[in-house]
């Protein structure tokens, strides 16, 4: 900010007192002159002094106050002119200045009767104040004393639309700030949410694997050692997997390159052609469990080929957690000409499973399908076992979401939509 720039933001600032101390000096002058000088008219001279000054006081509020100080000036002026049958320089200056100031800092309707009190008082003001009695010098008298009053409000008209110009770029500028902060604040509570249900579906997915291997080795160890080991090896390969996944996602996280200059290294979200390779994971660790495709496989918009695996990955987690011992499951993942269904079915507990209550999968599954105008139904089946079913329309066609949730216990934990592969053909 420049020195000018300085000098205006403080006189901006002390408005009131800059006024004041023009007004003092600009009123002592005039008072000064006027009763030294014989003013037009018959006054005498230490009353023409006083009403000079009179005249000259409300300029002091001209902006802080802009509508009073013209309705004073402008009622002194009258009385002087009228009753008093007096015009001095001290009373033109007031108006054309209390004129200027209205337009500038007061209200519309005040400016637009200031300048026609103005134009009908110089009319009024020759005759009295002048005693021009020849209609042509009348005439050309207020045709120059109108002119002054016009100039003079033309340009606190040209002031007003800069300052109501500057007024609404400083506005404009300070409701952007607060939508950039509100937007940030906004996005960075919706990248927490996500980072949190990506993170839960890592840790509860592979925990629940490793923890069903691991009791399954335990109870199999002395009967089976190579199935134990088989159990060992699939809890490796899983907190090997797990461990991977993390790393990734906390290396999103960074902002700082690594050691070798370069920047962590990520993995694409995962896709609706890896639930094939979720299905075998699920397989190789001891699950009955079978995959069937229905229709012709596209491309679907980003995420929601994440959402059909998360929604998969969720499902198949409580199928391990909840619907007891060995039961048989199967995946439906069916294509549709304006959808895609998913439906993940086992003949299991069903409504019988136990649950502590703190799982948060059924209510993930619904967040994740409402996101893309979809719908997720959950529930037991009527002929036993428990039965997930979402359905998410493809652009062609996107109803309004919806998520219910059938009577039955919750069971699972949360899970989210990021990414990780390319769509790849299940057999």
């Amino acid at each position: 900010m420049g020195r000018s720039d300085r000098v205006v933001a403080w006189e901006e600032a002390h408005r009131f007192g800059v006024d004041v101390s023009l007004t003092v000096v600009v009123a002592l002058l005039f008072g000064v002159i006027s009763a030294s000088t014989a003013a037009y008219g018959t006054t005498p001279e230490g009353l023409t002094a006083l009403l000079a000054v009179a005249v000259l006081a409300p300029l002091a509020w001209r902006r802080t106050r802009p509508n009073a100080s013209a309705v004073a000036v402008y009622s002194l002026s009258l009385v002087e002119m009228v009753v008093l049958g007096t015009i001095s320089p001290a009373m033109v200056l007031a108006v054309l200045f209390s004129l200027y100031s209205v337009t500038v800092h007061g209200r519309r309707w005040a400016h637009r009767t200031a300048i026609v009190g103005a134009l009908v008082g110089s009319a009024l003001s020759l005759g009295p104040g002048l005693g021009i009695r020849d209609l042509s010098q009348y005439v050309a008298a207020w045709m120059f004393m109108a002119a002054v009053a016009l100039a003079t409000w033309a340009f606190g008209l040209v002031r007003r639309s800069r300052r109501e110009t500057i007024e609404a770029l400083v506005d404009r500028a300070h409701r952007l700030e607060v939508e950039r902060d509100q937007q940030a604040r906004i996005a960075t509570a919706a990248e927490r949410a996500r980072i949190a249900r990506e993170m839960h579906d890592i840790v509860a997915h592979s925990l629940t694997v490793m923890i069903a291997q691991a009791d399954g080795g335990r109870y199999a160890g002395a009967t089976d050692p190579g199935a134990a080991t088989r159990a060992l090896e699939t809890i490796g390969e899983t907190g090997r997997a797990a461990l991977a996944d993390m790393r990734r996602l906390l290396g999103v996280l960074r902002t700082e390159t690594g050691a070798d200059g370069e920047a962590p290294a990520t993995a694409p979200q995962p896709a609706a052609a890896d639930v094939g390779a979720l299905v075998d994971q699920m397989r190789d660790a001891g699950m009955r469990v079978s995959l069937v495709r229905l229709g012709e496989p596209r491309a679907l918009p980003p995420g929601m080929g994440a959402t059909v695996f998360r929604i998969t990955q969720e499902a198949l987690t409580n199928v391990l957690k909840h619907a007891g011992p060995d039961p048989e499951v199967t995946v439906m993942l069916q294509w549709l000409p304006a959808s895609v269904v998913l439906e993940i079915t086992d003949d299991g507990r069903g409504a019988s499973a136990d649950s502590d209550g703190l799982g948060q999968g059924l209510l993930g599954m619904g967040e994740r399908a409402t996101m893309f105008g979809g719908t997720v139904t959950a529930g037991p089946r009527p002929g036993g076992g428990f039965r997930v079913r979402a359905t998410l329309p493809t652009p062609s066609d996107r109803p309004a979401a919806a998520v219910l949730l059938a009577p039955g216990p919750l069971r699972g934990p949360d899970t989210d939509d990021t990414p990780r592969g390319t769509d790849q053909e299940d057999r």
